[in-house]
């Protein structure tokens, strides 16, 4: 291969994801129609601007965010976990909340809750809170607590314009909390506008295996 075809298939190579991101955000934008007038509430008046995940609604999103834009929403739906704890696999439903007030960072909150095979609530599960920020060179940073007692930073950088790889750089465990190890995070728009990811963590041997995994629709933004 010559180094013109290797220029030539690096190319359209990126002219895939392009078109692959292209095409999930307008298909997305599709979907939004029927979400567009639902917002997260508001309580009381506040002498700042409310937080919302609605693009249409409340704060300008500020511009050093627009490489996360399209992650702005709320968003629910299922996935597949691991008990790192007992090994065993389970269902999982989740809503994601992003939202903004106008500020150069994203809020960041996730519940979600054991599902049966009939997608009947059986307990609740993982809970966490945190921040997305990105700088001038799109390096991501993502601060999260978890209810189960930890501390997370994560860094990454976006792979396209519709989909972003984290992966920590630090990890602290309270002295109530359970074990955690290290973890990789891919988050994007799938082509029917969904948000997708997938969450790899270190077991207690070292090794790095499947977390979570889940498809989320959007319900508002």
């Amino acid at each position: 291969m010559t180094s013109a075809d290797a220029d030539s298939n690096d190319e359209n190579g990126r002219s895939d994801l392009r078109r692959s991101g292209d095409e999930a955000i307008n298909r997305a934008a599709e979907r939004a129609k029927e979400t567009a007038e639902r917002n997260l509430p508001e309580w009381g008046e506040l002498p700042l601007p409310h937080d919302t995940a609605n693009l249409r609604q409340g704060a300008d999103l500020h511009s050093g965010l627009l490489a996360l834009l399209p992650m702005v929403g709320v968003w629910q739906g299922e996935g597949e976990g691991n008990d790192p704890e007992s090994g065993e696999d389970y269902h999982f439903a989740q809503q994601i909340i992003i939202s903004h007030d106008g500020q150069n960072f994203l809020n960041w909150q996730s519940r979600s809750w054991v599902i049966d095979e009939d997608a009947r609530f059986v307990r609740p599960d993982l809970r966490e809170t945190g921040y997305w920020r990105i700088g001038e060179d799109d390096s991501i940073e993502l601060l999260l607590a978890h209810a189960e007692g930890s501390i997370e930073l994560f860094y990454g950088r976006p792979l396209t314009q519709t989909s972003w790889e984290l992966a920590t750089d630090v990890v602290i465990k309270a002295d109530s909390g359970r074990r955690t190890g290290g973890a990789k995070r891919l988050y994007g728009l799938v082509e029917d506008g969904d948000l997708a990811y997938v969450e790899e963590r270190v077991d207690a041997d070292g090794d790095l295996i499947p977390r979570l995994s889940a498809k989320l629709r959007r319900y508002a933004g």
